[in-house]
């Protein structure tokens, strides 16, 4: 396999403590938490202990002060031990939230919130989508009105990732309601705000252990020195931060297509039909030689784009390739390897089968693969 050369040995000795927290206080625990629907607290705290959550705020705001790969490290380790719901969750919170509050707010905020995020005494929350708007975040209906030295917020979110377990949302309302994507602003809104109410537990397919929730907000006041955003500059807030939240999800896709990988070469060594193994046969060897050798593909583009990140370089079209490319890779790696066992593919205590209704997600969340191309055609209409 050819070498990666992005990490150094700090980022391995991280590796190997968190390759440790999951095998230990993770995975023995996993199948209860999808039962659960949802990851306890204590989870939370374990992890801040171990750094394991937001592991690149800076260190006078009570984090590691790590770069970005630290981050690439938790992705992927809770990828190939298969636990997508629990790393999900910490990447939301982390990957998503945390750069909102460290890179919008005022320093009183940073000095609130990022510490407890650092340790997971808070858990953060992103509110986006709204059940009417989807991926067209210019065209999102909750509200945010001005009354003095507060706003006054009315609305609704859906499908919102750490809904039940959160601390506090990030929240996208509209500011100025005539003006389409000028008019968004972030704000931040606590859990425990009169009329801030926490809606039903959402049933998903898949990514059973990270809860997800409907949030609504009924004349909930909040100061207006909670923005997290310019006022009515919340869009390119978002459309900045969409950046890295796309890159963790290529990152975590290209590690769950080498773990299914693995997992499939070792199971049909093993697995015996017809008098031999069924990696034996030329149709599963050629199957997984084309797809180990399109991972490989996928994996130095990701890499590349890891660097970039570390670097502050990445630009949103090149993470739009990267979403399509790997997203769409997942979906048929996960496919085609799930086939090799068979029944067995189909029950959920084997990981193939966990990780095929979990990675379904990802062409839709953080933007669907439609949007992706959209943004794609955009810049090659401009390119040539």
């Amino acid at each position: 396999m050819f070498p990666r050369t992005i990490f150094s040995p700090e980022h391995e000795a991280f590796r190997a403590e968190v390759r440790r927290f999951v095998e230990n206080e993770v995975m023995p625990h996993h199948y209860q938490w999808e039962e659960d629907r949802n990851i306890p607290r204590d989870i939370w705290l374990a992890a801040g202990e171990l750094g394991i959550l937001c592991a690149n705020v800076p260190e006078e705001y009570g984090g590691p002060g790590a770069d970005w790969l630290y981050n690439a490290v938790v992705i992927e380790e809770f990828g190939r031990a298969g636990a997508s719901g629990p790393g999900s969750a910490f990447m939301v919170h982390s990957e998503i939230v945390a750069p909102y509050i460290l890179h919008g707010t005022n320093e009183a905020m940073r000095q609130a919130w990022l510490p407890k995020m650092v340790t997971g005494e808070k858990v953060g929350a992103l509110g986006m989508t709204e059940p009417h708007a989807g991926s067209d975040l210019k065209n999102i209906r909750t509200s945010a009105i001005r009354d003095g030295g507060d706003y006054v917020i009315n609305g609704q979110k859906i499908f919102i990732s750490n809904g039940i377990n959160c601390d506090f949302v990030v929240l996208a309302c509209k500011t100025d309601p005539d003006a389409a994507d000028k008019g968004v602003s972030l704000v931040l809104v606590e859990a425990d705000r009169e009329g801030f109410d926490k809606g039903r537990k959402l049933e998903k397919i898949g990514l059973h252990a990270a809860d997800t929730a409907e949030l609504f907000f009924s004349d909930v006041r909040v100061p207006v020195t909670n923005r997290v955003s310019d006022e009515n500059g919340g869009f390119k807030v978002m459309m900045t931060n969409l950046v890295q939240e796309r890159l963790g999800q290529g990152c975590g896709a290209v590690t769950v297509c080498e773990a299914a990988i693995e997992w499939t070469v070792k199971y049909t060594k093993e697995r015996e039909a017809f008098g031999q193994t069924i990696f034996d046969f030329q149709n599963t060897q050629f199957t997984l030689a084309d797809l180990d050798a399109r991972i490989a593909g996928a994996r130095a583009f990701t890499d590349a784009c890891m660097q970039q990140m570390n670097s502050g370089a990445l630009d949103g079209v090149t993470m739009a390739q990267l979403k399509l490319v790997t997203m769409e890779l997942q979906a048929e790696v996960l496919d085609k390897c799930l086939q090799f066992f068979g029944g067995y593919g189909y029950m959920a205590e084997y990981p193939i089968a966990r990780a095929y209704v979990d990675a379904r997600l990802n062409r839709i969340a953080g933007g669907s693969i439609e949007v992706m191309k959209h943004i794609i055609g955009k810049d090659l209409a401009k390119r040539f």
